[in-house]
């Protein structure tokens, strides 16, 4: 299967780090003119100058600047083919008692999981509906499907909810040609707060990890883009509402 993007338009948020990085380097070595969007200024811009990306910097918890974002590429590039809304994490949070957890704990993590997925969708929609194409593809996690490995109840709410949203705009965007699929990856090292994780296990919580997955080994960013790449691409046209786990056979 040869998958190519050639004249397509790609924003992939969470860019400047891990997980979206890999992505939005597939998509590019595929032909794709790709945005890349991320909070972090610093990270993201020396990331796209770097690979020729334009670079935007995005809080996706707000719904006026996600649809500001996707004006922005429309009038720039006349198109937007694919999003990947790849930012996300637990916001600097670990996990504790559920009697410790906070509002602004709680809305945190659902901005930066769920929310900003649904702004980006919404406004990238009905660009999408007119062109009669579009692949939406959103970072899930095995926390979406089961409890999370971090302890963290708002980001396995937040996830749970993120698979819900998938599925909800399959079946709203479908019948326009657009597609909305998501990825769960299992556990990843691909940025500091995941590294800190790992190390927070010790050599036994870490072996049994490892004995947990069937290949014997974590996951790295390029296995989750490349499932990505695919649920973005032309031969995965009927392919929509799924969430794949990509976790070695973890799940």
């Amino acid at each position: 299967m040869h998958i190519r993007f050639d004249g397509q338009v790609a924003l992939v948020t969470g860019a400047a780090q891990g997980i979206g990085q890999a992505i939005a380097l597939a998509l590019k070595g595929a032909g794709a003119t790709v945005v890349a969007a991320d909070l972090d200024e610093s990270r993201l811009s020396a990331f796209a100058a770097a690979h020729q990306m334009t670079p935007l910097v995005l809080d996706i918890g707000k719904r006026e600047a996600c649809q500001q974002v996707i004006a922005d590429i429309l009038k720039q590039h006349g198109r937007l083919d694919v999003l990947v809304n790849a930012a996300g994490g637990v916001r600097g949070q670990t996990g504790g008692p559920v009697s410790t957890v906070t509002p602004e704990g709680w809305r945190a993590i659902f901005e930066a999981n769920v929310d900003g997925a649904f702004w980006l969708s919404q406004a990238a929609a009905e660009p999408m509906q007119q062109a009669g194409f579009g692949r939406i593809v959103n970072i899930a996690s095995g926390a979406g499907l089961r409890p999370s490995l971090t302890g963290i109840q708002a980001y396995t709410a937040a996830k749970h909810a993120l698979v819900g949203l998938t599925k909800q705009l399959s079946q709203d965007l479908g019948p326009f040609g657009v597609t909305c699929n998501a990825v769960a990856p299992g556990f990843v090292r691909s940025n500091p707060t995941t590294e800190r994780q790992w190390q927070s296990y010790g050599e036994d919580g870490q072996a049994r990890l490892m004995s947990s997955i069937h290949t014997r080994r974590l996951g790295t960013a390029q296995d989750i883009a490349n499932a990505v790449v695919f649920l973005a691409s032309q031969q995965a046209g009927w392919v929509s509402g799924q969430i794949l786990s990509v976790d070695g056979g973890r799940s």
